[in-house]
């Protein structure tokens, strides 16, 4: 037992930490336990409920309150301000907001008398305008503490903001709820835990606070006299009566402490319900066994799509209502751009954009009409997939009962219907992705912009809601656009695939033409072919790597093109070739892996690109393929294909 003890304890400390940091702990604990033995727990309640005591304690509630509140009017705009927006001198607010947790409170009661004193800067004006006179008031001691208190509220709430990811608010912006509602809505319910504890944190310290306070307000019985005011009262008369005070201070600011279990900053529930989610995912129920109620009824109205895209990304895009158009590209290729810059929420990139006959580029996100399902749905943790799906029907100001039953049409529609009573956190990776799809239909959009929206589930639930998706968007009035890296997605979703490479176009066709000739390197590879870039040559292609490719149907000389072989056009031999094969080339195998029912062999050459060959296993066995093994390959000059660029 001793043994597993000392396992599960880890590591020991070294003794140059280990007892440096028990010292401090004793010097932490020291003043703690002086008031704990000196107090006089026979006489306790007497001091407790003396006349004196009891009035400041009232008032110590009545200030640390008003504190509070102001606190949460002023501080929860400006930690939004500071956590979500930019602008000249934000560092310098930031320190503003800081500098009270840093500065002496008696300089702080010394800095509020010099601006709201009789004669400060605007003492005279306040007394004149409207007879308020806040030294040596009330009012003065609430200013005091929120001074000094406001700024863990602000610093705490920032903290929540700034580990909440905004795609939460934009989602909602693009459902059609105002910044008012997404404020109050979806911000605040998702960083209560943080608010909580900067509300906690800010009432203790106003209920504490005696510098600030004592230096403008003065120490007035039951006009500003607060519990540390009458603990430093009690020193002179009677030190038993203020360590009992004391320690009733004391037990306040543990009792808060101990509450907030170290969540200084709050988690967002975003963070929470994510990792709900991955240890504890619902069933995924087959679509067949889920009833689905009636349809909604088709749109009668359609939206043709034209949109100029210009900064990072620059486009001209046209598209005619029930249009599906697949968005591909790699990396950085400007896919997630141009859906923000429709959105309206990137200054990489500015779209002048006309949905119908209505040109929305001067509008806000929330009024464009234009819906967005992120890669991972960025479903509302806090609201049931019911709510959740009603939230843009209801941000259009539709009735709540009958966006109720439009929201349980759209999730019957796409086999979750079921599931409304629940939260994100208990649905599956495919259940959560129906409701973020049913959310985004519901809202009636003009436009529907999907990021992945499949990438995150297994290839079982993938086909699922392809299947569904697609069925779906067969009836949908406005243009759809999919960010999607499967090929399987973008042939099987889109009646158009748009290759997008460093924000411009190459390639804009149908699914077929674009599987057959594809224009760009990264999507061929997506495709499973090989794919050289190089310049045409009067009998077929000098690749850019080095090395020279025949083709039956050259291109003019001079033109950059791509050739396209596919995988399976490829042969391996152990030895050179002879016969018919013009491209002939030795190399080495680096890699074998399956696909499906066959293999797939990386070939290096220092004469070529790497070239990928796709064989069955019997022919691998055959010919005694291995990584490392000295191999050629060959491919007819009829199965190289050149494409311009």
């Amino acid at each position: 037992m001793k043994q597993l003890r000392s396992r599960s304890s880890g590591p020991r400390p070294p003794l140059a930490l280990a007892v440096p940091a028990l010292l401090a702990v004793v010097f932490l604990m020291l003043p703690l336990a002086g008031i704990l033995a000196r107090t006089s727990w026979g006489e306790l309640g007497t001091h407790l409920t003396s006349p004196g005591t009891t009035q400041a304690l009232k008032l110590s509630l009545l200030v640390s309150a008003w504190a509070l509140g102001l606190s949460l009017v002023l501080g929860v705009p400006l930690a939004w301000l500071l956590a979500r927006v930019d602008f000249p001198g934000k560092a310098f607010v930031r320190s503003l907001v800081l500098l009270p947790m840093v500065l002496p409170p008696t300089v702080g009661g010394v800095a509020l008398l010099l601006a709201f004193g009789r004669r400060g800067l605007l003492g005279p004006w306040l007394e004149d305008t409207f007879g308020v006179t806040l030294p040596f008031h009330t009012s003065g001691a609430v200013l005091a503490a929120t001074f000094v208190a406001m700024p863990f509220l602000v610093i705490s709430l920032e903290g929540a903001l700034g580990g909440l990811h905004p795609r939460y608010e934009e989602t909602a912006a693009s459902l059609g709820a105002s910044p008012v509602r997404v404020f109050l809505t979806v911000t605040l319910p998702m960083v209560a835990p943080g608010l909580a504890a900067g509300a906690a944190l800010t009432w203790a310290r106003a209920l504490g606070e005696f510098g600030a306070t004592i230096t403008f307000a003065g120490n007035l019985p039951g006009t500003t006299q607060t519990l540390p005011l009458q603990v430093y009262l009690l020193l002179q008369d009677s030190p038993e009566a203020a360590t009992s005070v004391s320690l009733l201070l004391l037990a306040i600011a543990m009792a808060v402490l101990v509450a907030l279990r170290g969540r200084w900053a709050g988690a967002p529930r975003s963070a929470e319900a994510s990792h709900r989610t991955a240890e504890e995912p619902g069933p995924e129920p087959p679509d067949e066994g889920t009833p689905a109620p009636a349809a909604p009824p088709a749109p009668r109205e359609s939206w043709p799509l034209h949109a100029e895209v210009t900064g990072f990304d620059q486009l001209t895009l046209d598209a005619e209502p029930g249009t599906t158009i697949a968005v591909v590209g790699p990396n950085g290729a400007g896919k997630t751009t141009l859906l923000r810059a429709l959105l309206g929420l990137t200054p990489r990139a500015h779209a002048a954009l006309r949905l119908g006959d209505t040109d929305v580029s001067g509008l806000p996100p929330h009024r464009r009409g234009v819906a967005w399902v992120p890669q991972d749905g960025a479903l509302f943790p806090h609201l049931s997939a019911l709510a959740n799906t009603a939230y843009g029907l209801r941000a259009h100001g539709v009735p709540r009962a009958e966006s109720r039953r439009s929201a349980l049409r759209w999730l019957g529609r796409l086999g979750v219907g079921h599931l409304a009573g629940r939260k994100p956190a208990q649905l599956s990776g495919g259940q959560a992705q129906r409701v973020a799809l049913a959310r985004a239909l519901a809202a009636r959009p003009r436009l529907l912009l999907l990021d992945e929206p499949l990438a995150a589930l297994d290839q079982t639930t993938r086909a699922r809601v392809r299947h569904t998706l697609r069925t779906h968007l067969d009836g949908f009035g406005g243009v759809c656009l999919i960010v999607t890296h499967d090929p399987v997605e973008a042939v099987s979703l889109a009646d158009r695939v748009l290759v997008l490479d460093e924000g411009r176009v190459l390639q804009d066709a149908p699914p077929g033409e674009v599987t057959r000739h594809p224009r760009s390197p990264w999507v061929a590879r997506m495709l499973g072919r090989n794919a050289w870039p190089g310049t045409a040559t009067n009998d077929g292609l000098r690749l850019s790597g080095g090395g020279h490719l025949v083709a039956a149907e050259p291109l003019p000389a001079g033109t950059h093109a791509l050739a396209v072989i596919g995988p399976e056009a490829v042969s391996v031999h152990r030895g050179r070739p002879s016969g018919s094969p013009r491209n002939v080339w030795p190399g080495t195998v680096r890699e074998i892996t399956a696909s499906g029912s066959r293999l797939r062999v990386l070939v290096s050459s220092a004469e070529a690109p790497d070239l990928v060959a796709e064989i069955t296993p019997q022919a691998a066995a055959e010919l005694g393929l291995a990584e490392g093994v000295p191999v050629w390959t060959s491919v007819k000059a009829t199965e190289a294909t050149l494409v311009p660029r």
